[in-house]
């Protein structure tokens, strides 16, 4: 099973934010598993990285501390490529958010199986399934039984 994961369950796990973390994590491993398969977008990967460094601001190296999170989602994660085509098609549909429909297009061209969401209703025009974290985790605790 090939799944997207959006910007925030991502940004979720980097940053241990509460009370979403454990779902999220729960997630990186099964993904660390190959219990299925975790992909991002090319146009996530810019928003994972600008948080990435936000996250850092202060420290020493921040671009270097941003670089290294980005190389190991890059291991752990699929890269789906953002198309023009998927933005395009993103503009016809009935979403009030432009970016989370950029992502349904791009999934939906990769023929990824589902998405994994903190906002589930951004996704109510998708094609394929969508999940949040803990849904989607309690689906992985079934098919383990």
């Amino acid at each position: 099973m090939r799944v997207l994961l959006d910007t925030n369950v991502i940004v979720d796990v980097l940053q241990r934010r509460e009370p979403w973390f454990s779902d999220g994590k729960k997630i990186f491993y099964a993904i660390a598993n190959k219990q299925i398969i975790g992909c991002i977008t090319a146009k996530e990967a810019a928003d994972i990285h600008y948080f990435s460094r936000k996250q850092f601001t202060g420290q020493k190296n921040v671009d270097a501390k941003a670089r290294q999170v980005m190389t190991k989602l890059y291991a752990l994660f699929e890269l789906i490529d953002t198309l023009a085509i998927d933005c395009q098609n993103a503009i016809a549909i009935e979403n009030n958010d432009y970016e989370d429909a950029i992502m349904i297009e791009s999934a939906t061209r990769a023929g990824l199986d589902c998405i994994i969401t903190r906002n589930p209703d951004h996704f109510k025009t998708a094609a394929i399934s969508v999940y949040s974290p803990a849904e989607f985790v309690a689906g992985l605790s079934e098919t383990e039984e």
